[in-house]
C-alpha cells in the first residue's frame, strides 16, 4: 500500500506533476509566481518520498485559499533591516513565494558577513523545510529553518494543545555528496502522519497524542480532535518552546495558540512566521570544517547507520529514472 492509502499508483515525469499542481492552484486563483512556488515545493516534496508532504496536501490548500485573510496574488518584496537582516512580508499568502524572494539576500549576506537572517512574516504554512534549507546548502552555507504551526500539541505534562507541530530544518554543504539534512517536527508524529493513519484505517504507535479528555489513545481521528504529543517528552516540549520564541515573538510574529485564534475556525493552514538562517562555515577558523566534517560522516559508513536525508535522496534518484510515483485515487482527487 501507498503512502496516500491507494495500492494503484503511477509514476509521472517531474515535469508533469509540476504542471499537475500548478494548474490545480491556478484554478483555484493563484498568480502564476505563487502557484509556481508552491507547485515546486509539493513536487519536491513527492519526488523525494515525502507524500504526506507532497501532492496529498493540494486538496487541503482549498481551505488555507478560502481563508478570508488569504491573499492568492500576493507580490512580496524582500526590505534589509541591517547588514545581517531580512525580513520579507508573504502579504498573507503562502509562505513559499516570499522564502523564494528572500533567498539571494540571504545567501548574499551570510557569503559577506559570516552569518544572516531571514525572517518571514505572515505566511500560509507551505509544506516541508528541507527544500529550502538543502538549496542554502547548495550555495555552501550552513543552513537552520523553523517556524510555529498552530496550537495542536499539548506541552509534556500537560493535557491540551498549546504548542505546534513546530519543524526544525537543517543542512550542511559537502563537496562530494549531496548536504545533509534533516528536517522534522517536535511532535511524536507531523500532523499529516496522523491524517495518513486516519485516511488509511490504522492505529497509529503508543505516545502520539491523547483525545479529547486529555487521555493517551492510538485513534488517529480522536488525537487530530484531542491534542497530540512532543517527542521525547520534556525534550521536544523544550525544543517547540524555542521555536514558538523564535519564530514567533523574537521576528516579531505569531505563537502557535495566537496562530489557531487567527485561523477562527476555518481550518487553513496555520499563518505564521519563518526564521531561516544562514552561516558559512569558514566562519570561525582556518580549518576547512568541510573536510573534518567528513570524518564525522565516516563513522555513521563505519557503523552501517544511516545519515539523516539518505532516504530522501535515493527515492529523488528513482524518481529521476523512472518517474514520480502519484496514486490514481490522489489523481482523481486532483483533477476533480
Amino acid at each position: 500500500m501507498t503512502q496516500d492509502g491507494s495500492n494503484e499508483v503511477i509514476r509521472l515525469p517531474e515535469s508533469a506533476v509540476l504542471a499537475l499542481a500548478a494548474d490545480f492552484l491556478l484554478s483555484h486563483g493563484l498568480g502564476a509566481d505563487h502557484a509556481g512556488s508552491m507547485a515546486r515545493i509539493l513536487t519536491a516534496a513527492q519526488r523525494d518520498g515525502c507524500l504526506s508532504h507532497g501532492l496529498q496536501r493540494l486538496p487541503g490548500t482549498r481551505d488555507t485559499i478560502s481563508h478570508p485573510r488569504f491573499n492568492r496574488t500576493p507580490d512580496p518584496k524582500p526590505v534589509d533591516v541591517s547588514a545581517a537582516i531580512t525580513r520579507i512580508d508573504a502579504q498573507y499568502g503562502f509562505s513559499c513565494l516570499a522564502v523564494d524572494r528572500g533567498l539571494s539576500s540571504l545567501v548574499e549576506k551570510a557569503r559577506t558577513l559570516g552569518v544572516a537572517i531571514l525572517a518571514v512574516n505572515n505566511g500560509f504554512h507551505s509544506t516541508a523545510l528541507w527544500p529550502v534549507v538543502e538549496a542554502i546548502a547548495d550555495h555552501g552555507l550552513v543552513a537552520l529553518s523553523m517556524n510555529p504551526t498552530h496550537a495542536w500539541v499539548a506541552p509534556s505534562g500537560g493535557r491540551q494543545g498549546l504548542l505546534g507541530t513546530n519543524p526544525l530544518a537543517f543542512a550542511w554543504p559537502r563537496r562530494d555528496a549531496p548536504p545533509y539534512v534533516f528536517d522534522f517536527a517536535t511532535s511524536a508524529a507531523a500532523r499529516a502522519e496522523i491524517a495518513r493513519y486516519r485516511q488509511e484505517g490504522r492505529t497509529t504507535p503508543e505516545g502520539w497524542g491523547l483525545d479529547s479528555d486529555g487521555e493517551d489513545t492510538r485513534d488517529p481521528a480522536a488525537i487530530l480532535a484531542g491534542a497530540m504529543l512532543p517527542f521525547g517528552g520534556h525534550k521536544g516540549s523544550a525544543l517547540a518552546t524555542m521555536i514558538e520564541l523564535m519564530a514567533g515573538p523574537f521576528i516579531a510574529d505569531r505563537t502557535s495558540r495566537v496562530s489557531m485564534e487567527f485561523d477562527a475556525g476555518a481550518s487553513a493552514a496555520p499563518c505564521h512566521g519563518e526564521l531561516i538562517i544562514a552561516f558559512s562555515p569558514g566562519i570561525l577558523g582556518d580549518e576547512d570544517p568541510l573536510d573534518a566534517a567528513e570524518s564525522l560522516f565516516q563513522g555513521f559508513r563505519e557503523q552501517d547507520a544511516r545519515l539523516p536525508g539518505e532516504r530522501r535522496y535515493r527515492e529523488r534518484e528513482t524518481s529521476h529514472r523512472l518517474g514520480i510515483p502519484v496514486s490514481k485515487s490522489l489523481l482523481e482527487r486532483i483533477r476533480v
